[in-house]
């Protein structure tokens, strides 16, 4: 069993930045590829972003891609989600999510393809 749980979130102006933490628990997480979603008020969650298990593979949503860095450190069970350059469009709350699926074979951009989820942490971006 893994949990998530997120923190880093705020308000903050536009073209500012934030780094969004989300810190495991359970042994196993480090074996976990691990993604990042957000959902705006009155929209459907979005995929952000993804790393591999290793740290070693990324991806990101062309919305994101610039301007967000997600890495992530095993011996701390810890993932980052590093954002610069924030819009008012990316106000929203932010949720950090583990697959025990291998990144091979599946995108990691869909919820379903995950089975941990935290909680979330509001991001708010000012014009």
């Amino acid at each position: 069993q893994v949990q998530l749980v997120e923190s880093g979130g705020g308000l903050v102006q536009a073209g500012g930045s934030l780094r969004l933490s989300c810190a495991a628990s359970g042994p196993t997480f480090s074996s976990y590829e691990v993604g990042w979603f957000r959902q705006a008020a009155g929209k459907e969650r979005e995929f952000v972003s993804v790393i591999s298990w290793s740290g070693g593979s990324t991806y990101y949503s062309d919305s994101v891609k610039g301007r967000f860095t997600i890495s992530r450190d095993n011996a701390k069970k810890t993932v980052y989600l590093q954002m610069n350059s924030l819009k008012p469009e990316d106000t929203a709350v932010y949720s950090c999510a583990a697959a025990t699926r291998p990144w091979a074979g599946s995108t990691l951009r869909r919820e379903n393809e995950y089975n941990y989820w935290g909680q979330g942490t509001q991001v708010t971006v000012s014009s």
